[in-house]
């Protein structure tokens, strides 16, 4: 049998082997999380909100376009306002922060922020934050958020996204590999 399996993490000046301990921490870290949308009134550190948001920077875009911006909401008035905007995601309200994902709209726009989307909601959860992906774009609302935070005209919000330390345990359950893996054909 061959020696351990290893990941290879290459960050910019330097490349570090993970043993397959640390390598199976991150795919759990990858099962384990969910939506969460009760916090404690906890603040979040700047410092982590800007690791965070910098791992969403981090994220897969076509044609490298990179079309996001993020912007992070920790003033309790603008919290409170956004779901009265939304018309629901009250729980907004009570996160210590929400990143909004705006894009230009770029032909791929809405994969390169869903892409920033997700890595924003990995990074909180490896930070041991709760997060939530709310939508944003194609509802109705949309403009209305845009324009509440001074986003340019024509920008497209992608999604909100609440954070904060959880003040619940979420399990959901998912559909078997089985159900939704398919070989050559559907």
């Amino acid at each position: 049998m061959c020696g351990p399996i290893l990941f290879i993490e290459a960050t910019g000046e330097h490349t570090k082997l993970l043993g397959k301990s640390q390598m199976n921490q991150a795919l759990e870290m990858l099962k384990e999380r969910r939506s969460i949308r009760a916090y404690t009134s906890q603040p979040v550190a700047r410092v982590v909100l800007e690791d965070i948001v910098d791992f969403g920077r981090l994220a897969a875009t076509c044609q490298n376009e990179q079309p996001w911006e993020f912007v992070v909401v920790t003033d309790k008035t603008i919290l409170s306002r956004l779901p009265e905007l939304t018309g629901h995601a009250q729980f907004i309200a009570t996160s210590a922060a929400c990143i909004l994902v705006i894009c230009k709209p770029t032909v791929h726009f809405v994969e390169d922020g869903s892409a920033a989307s997700e890595h924003i909601l990995l990074a909180a959860h490896a930070h041991g934050l709760g997060a939530c992906w709310v939508a944003g774009e194609k509802e109705g609302y949309a403009d209305s958020i845009r324009a509440l935070v001074g986003a340019p005209e024509g920008y497209r919000l992608i999604c909100l996204i609440p954070v904060g330390y959880p003040a619940e345990t979420v399990t959901m359950e998912k559909r078997s590999l089985r159900e939704v893996l398919h070989w050559e054909k559907f």
